[in-house]
């Protein structure tokens, strides 16, 4: 019995009413997840290419697709019929696979002119910062390795008084187009020229001071100012201070990721501070000032008589700035725990006893369990006899 085709649409996973570009899109992840290149010998990928690869030859064409959805299946029954067989001429694969073997032979997706003016690369760097500078804001100065046009060829690369050369590979155009072979038949596909890498000159007479490159690399230092509220993990965007442009074409950003160090104190969640502080016994049990440490500086708060330990405690306004208006703060979460002296004095002692005999007496509660306890069991013998 022959296998049955699964809808075309479940196959690509769309809803009936998606349009080309979402097809297409579909079509694109399967062709490059299930493609025999990227899965040899695995014949279930291979049959899922096929079968997607099917799927989107359908769905593909306005007029086979029309067909699809009122016959179904049957509508291409007349055919060969099956994976294997099925009728892909008609069916325009070429900017599809395009993408896909660029991205197989490390030629990325095709390129679609280079010659116009195009910006730098982005670099990347990083910065390490206290936590107090994360909450307030801090200028940093960077020392970077910076690339600059060469004076001597004025970015061309090329020996002063002469000039680069159209490139004999592409011909000026910066791409080449070749042939490759897939499971189709031969694409045609269009890449990025690798003699001229897509500048459409070719440099024979190399400058001496930039080897040819039109750059000259030093060590700059550069000023970076990093906002009040920055977290961790974070980066600031330093506009065109990065790779110079090509052709004309602007510099690179700078970006660099801030890593806050960690604090013997406080910690961080959002916007909000959290610490610890120890509250004496006497002063939770009677009430009375202590001293927090806050980003501002100490502060004195009131604790209530009778406090336990583990108590929250919020100070309005003393957490981290956000990064839209450093004016408005988040707030700094106090637990209070209340500490136990582990050396008393010999009064100390006698008054702590004094203390616990008025409070509950509770130095004295197993004995009393236990004299209740005798005396239970004892009455128990009495009722018994």
């Amino acid at each position: 019995m022959a296998e049955q085709k699964r809808d075309y649409y479940e196959v690509l996973g769309v809803e009936k009413n998606a349009d080309e570009a979402a097809i297409k899109k579909a079509y694109r992840v399967l062709a490059k997840k299930y493609h025999p290149d990227m899965n040899p010998g695995d014949a279930e990928a291979e049959k899922k290419f096929k079968e997607a690869s099917e799927a989107y030859a359908v769905l593909s064409d306005p007029e086979k697709r029309r067909q699809y959805d009122q016959y179904g299946h049957a509508a291409f029954d007349g055919g060969a019929g099956g994976f294997g067989g099925f009728d892909f001429n008609s069916a325009d694969f070429s900017d599809i696979f395009g993408d896909i073997f660029g991205d197989f032979f490390g030629g990325g997706r095709r390129s679609r002119g280079n010659s116009g003016p195009m910006k730098g690369a982005n670099i990347r760097t990083s910065v390490r910062i206290t936590f107090e500078e994360a909450v307030f804001g801090v200028d940093k100065e960077l020392e970077l390795t910076l690339k600059d046009e060469c004076t001597s060829c004025h970015g061309t690369g090329a020996k002063p008084g002469t000039n680069p050369e159209t490139c004999p590979k592409c011909g000026g155009k910066g791409q080449i187009v070749f042939s490759q072979q897939s499971f189709f038949g031969t694409v045609r596909n269009v890449q990025t020229c690798p003699e001229c890498n897509g500048t459409g000159k070719v440099i024979k007479d190399k400058c001496a001071d930039c080897h040819g490159s039109g750059y000259i690399a030093s060590r700059k230092k550069i000023q970076v100012s990093i906002p009040a509220g920055i977290d961790n993990g974070q980066s600031v965007r330093i506009r065109e201070k990065g790779e110079p442009g090509s052709n004309g074409g602007p510099r690179g950003d700078l970006l660099v990721e801030v890593i806050v160090g960690r604090h013997p104190i406080f910690q961080r969640q959002d916007y909000n501070i959290y610490s610890t502080v120890s509250v004496s016994f006497a002063v939770a049990a009677l009430g009375g000032e202590i001293v927090i440490d806050t980003v501002d500086g100490k502060v004195i708060y009131d604790v209530k008589a009778g406090t336990q330990t583990d108590t929250k405690v919020r100070l309005k306004g003393k957490g981290v700035p956000t990064l839209r208006n450093k004016d408005v703060r988040g707030d700094h979460y106090v637990t209070l725990v209340v500490q136990v002296p582990d050396k008393l004095s010999h009064e100390a002692k006698e008054l702590l006893k004094k203390f616990d005999a008025e409070t509950g007496d509770t130095l004295n509660a197993a004995k009393n369990m236990g004299s209740d306890a005798g005396e239970t069991k004892e009455r128990k013998k009495k009722f018994w006899k």
